[in-house]
């Protein structure tokens, strides 16, 4: 069972300062860091040369001893087969392929991504990083041994080989890591600097996301959680900004994150200073919503940095090139979408009275109204008695939602937890109300209540699926919902959406957040 808590209700009781943890240096902090992390990233790169080794030696069957399918095994019998080598001639190569594939990977940063990194990410950087050491090799082979024949067919089958190993082998550790913190095992303790909206923000998400690694231990707060204009909740205080030093030392802190608002930024250089002082990692979270917007560009007059706000990517070319996007997946995947259609209005029809497709008047880019499609999931007069269960409502911000609406029909259920209820969305995607991926379209309602940096979002076309939804879905907060749609307008390419669609899947399938 885990050692920590991360819930423990701020009522616990507080141990003494005064004297340090027993058994326990403050200058161990950063070598036990050090250890696991040395530990960690020998089994990555012990595990990337053996598969590296075992991805070539496939390789070499499939070139020279698989028996291929008719007729290709015709033509590798009769043309590749004489050209045949011994295995004995590619060991000094395989050496050369394995160190020189783990020299690539080190320098693209394959084993320096953060912990919270997925298998895309590591994916895109094995794809590149084995196609240029393996172009490297090629080269190499090709200049030293120029008279001696070896078949550039191998290198190819080595190529996919060892992408797919790598790949899988990154999926296999990084679920079992992903297990192990879900379950409490080896997550690093966090204490947030601020108690406020952007400390609790923070919180928050540490809390709800437990497969990131990370177990909540407390926060501190120059006002106590004693005070009437506060409720924290599950969220443990543990003191003052000031006693920072003391309480990592006492509550063996493996990272700390500065959260404080943006007119206490002059507190940063000294907060900072003694983290570094404690030896324990820090991350500092700007606190610039005011602002409204989610991403700057910093570039330098002489020795003068300059702060300039992003704009929106989603303009010009761009926008063509996502309409097409969506146009082309829309008209490809509608074979399958059709009749799965069918049969969800079909279960519908039988389940409940009550019209198949429900109707409902959406906000869209720059705030064009629109009439959004999906399947009915409620009884007929579902917004009729929308009053009667606005107690219920368990979403923060302008947003209506209830994880156990009274409401929802049994087949409703099941289509809000795979999302299958969005489907008839992909008429507004064809119509141009709608995008593939983008922020998720609000009702006129909930955009009468925004405040002014939350209409960002407004300034692209609504999706079907979003950043927020792979990362959190419902259970994600609505201001952080905002960050992720602006976060996502002022960064979109096409490979972001490819990416999204991508993570969608999983998502759907765990019904996580789906309701």
């Amino acid at each position: 069972m885990p050692d920590f808590a991360p819930n423990a209700p701020c009522e616990s009781p507080a141990p003494d300062l005064s004297e340090p943890v027993p058994g326990y240096s403050l200058r161990r902090m950063p070598w036990r860091n050090r250890l696991q992390r040395l530990v960690g990233q020998a089994i990555w790169l012990t595990g990337d040369a053996v598969l590296i080794t075992i991805g070539f030696i496939v390789a070499y069957w499939m070139r020279y001893q698989m028996t291929w399918p008719a007729p290709l095994n015709q033509i590798v019998r009769e043309v590749l087969a004489p050209n045949y080598v011994d295995f004995s001639e590619f060991s000094p190569f395989i050496e050369l392929m394995t160190i020189l594939l783990l020299v690539v990977y080190a320098i693209k940063g394959l084993y320096s991504l953060p912990r919270t990194a997925g298998v895309l990410d590591y994916a895109g950087i094995i794809i590149s990083g084995t196609t240029t050491g393996i172009a490297v090799l090629i080269v190499l082979v090709f200049i030293f041994r120029p008279y001696e024949f070896y078949s550039r067919l191998i290198y190819a089958f080595a190529w996919f080989t060892t992408i797919v190993l790598l790949c899988a082998w990154r999926a296999l550790l990084i679920e079992i890591r992903r297990w192990r913190w879900t379950r409490g095992y080896g997550r690093e303790r966090v204490l947030v600097v601020g108690g406020t909206g952007l400390g609790r923000e923070i919180m928050e998400g540490v809390v709800a996301q437990p497969f990131l690694g990370y177990a909540l231990v407390g926060y501190l707060d120059d006002r106590t959680p004693l005070a009437k204009t506060r409720n924290d909740g599950h969220f443990r205080y543990l003191g003052t900004v000031e006693e920072l030093a003391t309480i990592a030392r006492v509550y063996r802190i493996d990272q700390i994150i500065l959260a404080l608002p943006f007119w206490e930024n002059r507190r940063l250089p000294r907060l900072v200073a003694a983290c570094r002082a404690a030896g324990v990692e820090f991350r500092v979270a700007p606190d610039l919503y005011e602002l409204s917007f989610d991403r700057v560009d910093v570039g330098k007059l002489g020795s003068i940095p300059l702060i300039d706000l992003k704009e929106v990517s989603l303009k010009g070319l761009n926008l063509y090139i996502k309409r097409l996007m969506d146009l082309c997946i829309v008209l490809l995947i509608s074979p399958l979408v059709l009749p799965l259609g069918g049969i969800v209005a079909l279960a519908i029809w039988r389940d409940s009275p009550g019209p198949v497709i429900f109707r409902q008047w959406r906000v869209g880019k720059d705030g064009r109204l629109f009439k959004a499609y999906k399947f009915r999931t409620m009884v007929h007069d579902a917004e009729a008695r929308k009053a009667e269960v606005a107690a219920l409502n368990e979403a923060d911000g302008p947003i209506f939602k209830i994880r156990n609406d009274p409401r929802m029909t049994r087949v409703g259920r099941l289509l809000r937890r795979t999302s299958l209820d969005e489907l008839p969305q992909l008429w507004n995607v064809l119509k141009g109300d709608m995008s593939l991926v983008g922020p998720r379209p609000p009702t006129p309602d909930e955009v009468s209540r925004y405040e002014p940096w939350h209409k960002r979002r407004l300034e692209v076309l609504p999706g079907l699926t979003g950043l927020w939804q792979v990362l959190g879905r419902s259970d994600t907060s609505f201001d952080e919902m905002v960050r992720l749609d602006i976060y996502y307008a002022e960064n979109w390419t096409p490979t972001l959406d490819i990416r999204i669609m991508l993570q969608t899947v999983p998502a759907v399938l765990s019904g996580k957040g789906a309701y």
